[in-house]
């Protein structure tokens, strides 16, 4: 008799979506330069970006638009986007190249995994994570991505004084987040009243957000810094 098999949970769906030929030939082309290959072994940034530098990771950057911006913005800064969807790395992609942007490189893989099997301990400035899937059917709850495992995680990935950023425009989502967090002890919420911060300089304005607005959601923005 077979033992039963677990899979995990994951946070998003894989949806194949349609490559457009522009989309496609930016992977063909400019995949090995700002491409992370899929491995197992500690990534060292400085071999990657050809620099030292503070590393800030982005999770589930959707069409990069937040990612080629915010590097733009804070060159002196390196960041890493984390996306499973192809689409959306095809476009990116592109905009790098557009805008002659070299402190970006680009994990095609779950986020999970790559933070745990491929970020040595304490070397992250900051983790961006903006308008993650709220999954909003309680059924689907435990595939939230902010979970007490995953933010213990977060927890190993960040180095002292680090910040992670969350940002949604789905209320019950975000008290989902204020729960979590104030159960970690190694994150303190910069927010003055114990909840929420002002939209920070650093994070463009997205697609998700302003379809949000448009349907009257307020979005909000927690910030904790690594203790």
């Amino acid at each position: 008799m077979n033992e039963p098999t677990h899979r995990t949970i994951r946070s998003f769906v894989l949806r194949k979506g349609r490559l457009t030929i522009a989309q496609q030939h930016a992977l063909d082309e400019l995949w090995p330069h700002y491409g992370i290959e899929h491995r197992e072994t500690i990534l060292d940034f400085t071999d990657h970006f050809g620099r030292t530098a503070e590393v800030i990771v982005e999770i589930g950057f959707g069409n990069g638009e937040s990612t080629w911006r915010m590097a733009q913005q804070e060159p002196e800064k390196n960041f890493i986007g984390i996306e499973v969807h192809e689409p959306g790395v095809g476009q990116l992609l592109m905009a790098l190249e557009e805008h002659e942007i070299e402190n970006v490189r680009i994990a095609c893989e779950d986020a999970v995994p790559f933070l745990k099997n491929r970020i040595a301990a304490a070397s992250l400035a900051g983790v961006r994570i903006y308008f993650a899937d709220p999954w909003p059917k309680k059924r689907h709850h435990k595939r939230r991505i902010i979970q007490p495992e995953f933010v213990g995680e977060l927890a190993r990935c960040m180095a002292r004084d680090g910040i992670l950023h969350l940002a949604t425009d789905w209320q019950p989502y975000a008290d989902h987040i204020l729960e979590v967090m104030q159960s970690n002890p190694d994150f303190v919420n910069l927010s003055p009243t114990g909840d929420y911060c002002e939209t920070p300089a650093w994070r463009p304005r997205t697609k998700y957000e302003k379809r949000g607005e448009r349907l009257g959601h307020a979005v909000r923005d927690l910030l904790y810094q690594r203790t």
